[in-house]
C-alpha cells in the first residue's frame, strides 16, 4: 500500500497554514496533484489517502477529492489501481460518506483505531461479502459459496462485483487442481 499524505499535499499546493480541506477549488487542487501521482504509480497499487494530520473534510472538498476520484478509478481512467482512505475520524468519515451516497459510490476505509468500513453506498449482500473478506483477508469463490451457503455462480458474481467498484483486489493463483482468482482486501 502507498500512502499519500494528504496533510503535506495541502501544504504543498495550497501553502497555508490550515490542516482543513474545505472549499471545491481547494479539493480541487488536491484531487489534481493526488491524480499526478497516481498515474506514476505501478499497475496493480493500492494508493491510501491518508487523513490522519487534517482536520475537517467539508462536503465540497470531499465530493472534490474523494467522489471523483472513485468516479474516475471506476471508469478506468487511472488503469488497474485501488483507492483507500486511512486515518479517518468520525467528522470526516460522515462528510465524505454523505458525497459518495449522493453519487451511489462506495471505498473502502480504515478509521484511526485500525477497523476498517465501507463508506458510500453498498447493497447488503455485497457488504455480507465484504465483510466475509476482511476477517478472512482474502477469499476464493468456492470458499465464499462454501461459508455463506450460496451457490457458486452466485458467490463469483458477488466477488466480481466489488472487485469491478474497486474495493477489493483479484489476483491469480496457481493451485494443484489449477489456476483460480483468489480476492483480498486492499
Amino acid at each position: 500500500m502507498i500512502k499519500y499524505d494528504l496533510y503535506k499535499f495541502l501544504k504543498e499546493e495550497l501553502g497555508n497554514g490550515s490542516k482543513d480541506l474545505v472549499t471545491r477549488p481547494s479539493g480541487e487542487k488536491i484531487r489534481l496533484r493526488v491524480e499526478r501521482d497516481m498515474g506514476k504509480e505501478p499497475e496493480g497499487a493500492v494508493v491510501a489517502l491518508d487523513f490522519l494530520k487534517i482536520g475537517i473534510i467539508d462536503y465540497s472538498c470531499a465530493d472534490e477529492i474523494v467522489t471523483k476520484l472513485v468516479s474516475r478509478l471506476l471508469s478506468g481512467e487511472y488503469g488497474d489501481k485501488y483507492l483507500m482512505l486511512a486515518g479517518l475520524n468520525e467528522n470526516q468519515k460522515e462528510n465524505i460518506e454523505v458525497a459518495l451516497e449522493r453519487k451511489d459510490l462506495a471505498v473502502m476505509a480504515e478509521m484511526r483505531d485500525g477497523s476498517r468500513a465501507v463508506l458510500g453506498n453498498l447493497n447488503n449482500y455485497l457488504k455480507d461479502t465484504l465483510d466475509f473478506i476482511v476477517k478472512k483477508k482474502k477469499v476464493t469463490s468456492r470458499e465464499l459459496s462454501d461459508a455463506r451457503k450460496i451457490e457458486a455462480n452466485t458467490s463469483g458474481t458477488r466477488l466480481l462485483n466489488l472487485y469491478k467498484k474497486r474495493l477489493v483486489k483479484r489476483v491469480e493463483e496457481a493451485r494443484s487442481d489449477g489456476a483460480m482468482w483468489v480476492y483480498e482486501l486492499l
